[in-house]
C-alpha cells in the first residue's frame, strides 16, 4: 500500500469518527482491516441506543459525506435500523444496536488472527 493511499485513508477514518461522535455514538471502534481484507482499510463500529439513533448516526455520516463530496458506495440496513452499513470505499462503518452488536461480535471477528 502507497502512503499517498493510507493517508487519505486515515483522514477518511477520522472523518467517519468526527461524523458518528457528532451524534453521540456509543463504543465506537476503529478496525484496521487493510491485511485482512481487499475491501476495505478500516471498520468503523459503533453503537446507537435505539432504531432512530442507529439510523440517525448512519444518515449523518451520509449527509456529511455528500457534503465533502466523497463517493458512497452503499447503504445498507436503513429499513431496519438494528444494523446500518455506510460503505465509504475505504472505511466501511457499522452502527448497531447494542443486542445486535453483541450477536454479530464484529471486532471480535476482524482482530482474530487465522487459523
Amino acid at each position: 500500500m502507497n502512503e499517498e493511499f493510507s493517508v487519505q485513508s486515515a483522514e477518511l477514518k477520522q472523518f467517519v469518527v468526527d461524523k458518528v461522535e457528532d451524534l453521540k455514538a456509543k463504543d465506537v471502534v476503529v478496525l484496521e482491516v487493510t491485511d485482512k481484507s481487499n475491501v476495505t482499510d478500516y471498520m468503523v463500529v459503533c453503537s446507537g441506543t435505539s432504531k432512530t439513533h442507529v439510523r440517525a448516526i448512519a444518515e449523518n455520516v451520509v449527509l456529511e459525506a455528500k457534503r465533502a463530496n466523497l463517493h458512497i458506495h452503499g447503504v445498507e440496513g436503513r429499513d431496519s435500523s438494528e444494523w446500518v452499513l455506510v460503505d465509504l470505499g475505504d472505511v466501511i462503518v457499522h452502527v448497531m444496536q447494542d443486542k445486535t452488536r453483541d450477536f454479530y461480535q464484529l471486532e471480535k471477528l476482524w482482530s482474530e488472527k487465522p487459523a
